[in-house]
């Protein structure tokens, strides 16, 4: 379909909920969204491109066509579209590991089900818990459950070998009950896969609750041998709660996330609470597009996360998101668990440090798998799709204009291969055409001119072109560079670099006006700062040499018997206008000859010192 038969089609949809699936001319799926109103949000991708970011416009230009599917609200098209997404994997969305490489807990169906662990859930009645971490750290979870609640673990099968032999080890070292024996029932054996299932479900406070109470009623009864048992399996599950980080997240009561976008690489961190003990930690890297903000990575994020989970936190904590996805998502969540769980921002106090604390996990996870020639390549990589550059740009050059009044008005050329300065291309030249008249406008053309007429000769110290020109100033500043480069025959991209009411680097803008936002890109933002900063630099300390000459030429001008060879000359040797000054008529005259020192002396003392 064409862009306006697709934007036709879009404006037919109604104004419902709903999800839209986005497909290329394969019919590959290459992007699930959700929105409020259908009609407004995938009318808004076939609308005029300049408005949209890098991402939104590679992946229209790939939309062959779009399906759409009508729901009765937000709540259920967060659900929808997580579900989407996981079954197909659009390359325009963030997307999580793959739930294949994650195990599953399996409580199989029956009179004495048993726990194993798989690789995914199927529709064949048993109960399933996850999907968790690493197969090792989840089979020692289960053993922990198990042995904390004394259930068997060997390859014994119920009711067929019960009271067939004698009871295994695991018996006899106190790790399991012996449900083998023939005077432990069946009903027995189903309440401890109860509470079982109730530590795997995140309820151990009400689990352990419960059996105190049991415990209790038992001394009372002067039932002491089952009260100690009782007193066992409480003092063993109140152990694993508080040092089996493997299972934290199963036992949590809150999760509180943490998101960080680094040079190369973003990284997302959880730390499960208990009663208000951190139990543990979970950190994964991920790629998302450079234009997703941290609140829509964060839907991505932490929809895939939980909806897919049997086991929820009873609250959530995220570092940033929007007021209507905090209620969806809570909405969603409560709804599975069959309880409420909280999905929230916090703002202040010791939550807001413990959403820190995630955050900074998340960064440094980030950066400590992140290498310095992944940063780079990360940095360029995104500065090229910014500017629009048919690939990352490897070799920047940047111009600056500095006078006083109207005298000594010069330029920088300051080159930056990669993201370092190669000081040995930097170049600086002195505006000829426009002494005593300060045009900075038409001091960037010279400048432009200059430097591509010297590349045009073959001059190495100007070879080879950059990819990119960057002027210091705003539009116009840019235009009357491009202006320049058109005149030379070329086309290398140019931009303006704008700076605030503080005079520090705010955005990039091109010749026509339109500025292209960098302060959401920190690694592009900085690097940028850093080319302005030290353009300016460069121009400032040339333009202070200058204005130091002029100086020194002005005060020794009107000497009688010192005439620009003796001023150089002087210059040279002494430095500055104090210096000279300072000086006696002996170490004048060891610089030139005696009658001009004595001449540049007295114009300095005219009030008839002495001379020393």
């Amino acid at each position: 379909m064409t862009k306006e038969e697709l934007r036709e089609k879009a404006n037919d949809l109604p104004l419902v909920p709903g999800v839209y699936l986005m497909m290329d001319k394969s019919g590959t799926v290459i992007y699930v969204g959700k929105a409020k109103k259908l009609k407004n949000r995938v009318s808004q991708y076939f609308q005029d491109s300049a408005a949209h970011t890098v991402k939104t416009r590679q992946m229209v230009s790939q939309v062959d066509r779009f399906d759409t599917i009508f729901v009765s609200s937000e709540f259920e098209a967060l659900v929808l579209e997580n579900s989407l997404i996981k079954r197909h994997s659009p390359k325009y969305n963030i997307l999580l590991k793959d739930d294949k490489g994650y195990p599953f807990v399996r409580l199989s169906a029956g009179t004495y089900p048993r726990f194993s662990l798989v690789s995914r859930m199927t529709n064949d009645g048993a109960k399933y818990f996850g999907p968790f971490g690493g197969r090792y750290e989840t089979r020692q979870a289960v053993d922990a459950v198990c042995a904390a609640l004394r259930l068997p673990t060997c390859s014994r099968r119920f009711p067929r070998d019960i009271g067939a032999e004698r009871p295994c080890l695991n018996f006899h070292m106190g790790r399991c009950d012996g449900f083998c024996r023939p005077e432990m029932t069946a009903e027995e054996y189903q309440r401890r896969i109860r509470q079982a299932v109730s530590l795997l479900e995140g309820r151990s406070g009400q689990l352990l609750r419960e059996m105190t109470e049991e415990m209790e009623a038992e001394a009372e009864a002067l039932h002491f041998e089952q009260a100690a048992q009782l007193r066992d399996r409480i003092a063993a599950i109140r152990a694993l709660s508080k040092k089996q980080t493997v299972i934290a997240g199963l036992c949590a009561d809150t999760d509180i996330w943490g998101l960080y976008r680094g040079a190369g690489k973003c990284c997302y961190a959880v730390l499960h609470m208990e009663k208000g003990d951190l139990t543990g930690r979970e950190t994964s890297l991920f790629t998302a597009p450079m234009e997703e903000s941290e609140a829509e990575m964060l839907a991505a994020l932490t929809a895939q996360y939980y909806l897919p989970r049997a086991v929820l936190p009873h609250e959530i904590l995220l570092p940033q998101a929007t007021e209507d996805f905090c209620q969806d998502l809570s909405q969603a969540l409560t709804q599975r668990a069959g309880r409420r769980v909280w999905v929230h921002v916090p703002q202040r106090g010791e939550k807001a440090e413990l959403r820190e604390m995630a955050q900074r996990n998340a960064r440094e996870e980030a950066e400590r798998a992140t290498s310095e020639a992944e940063r780079t390549a990360h940095t360029l990589e995104v500065l090229g799709k910014l500017l629009d550059l048919p690939a990352p740009p490897q070799r920047m050059e940047s111009f600056d204009i500095s006078n006083t009044g109207k005298s000594d008005i010069v330029a920088s050329m300051v080159v930056y291969s990669g993201i370092r300065p190669l000081k040995s291309a930097y170049r600086r030249f002195r505006i000829q055409g426009l002494e005593g008249h300060p045009d900075d406008y038409a001091s960037m053309g010279e400048v432009l001119r200059r430097r591509l007429k010297r590349a045009a000769e073959g001059d190495e110290k100007f070879l080879p072109l950059p990819d990119v020109f960057l002027i210091d100033g705003g539009a116009t500043h840019a235009a009357v560079a491009r202006a320049a480069v058109e005149e030379a025959g070329l086309s290398v991209p140019v931009f303006g670099m704008v700076k605030d009411d503080r005079h520090r680097t705010r955005a990039l803008v091109t010749p026509e006006g339109r500025e292209i936002g960098i302060s959401t890109q920190q690694a592009v933002f900085s690097l940028i700062g850093r080319i302005q900063e030290e353009t300016h630099r460069f121009a400032v300390t040339y333009h202070h040499e200058r204005h130091g000459k002029s100086a020194l030429h002005s005060a020794l001008e009107d000497i009688p018997g010192v005439g620009p060879k003796r001023r150089e000359a002087l210059r040279k040797a002494l430095g500055s206008v104090r210096a000279i000054r300072e000086a006696d008529v002996e170490t004048l005259a060891a610089v030139v000859p005696r009658s001009a020192a004595e001449a540049v002396w007295q114009h300095f003392h005219p009030r008839g010192e002495t001379q020393p």
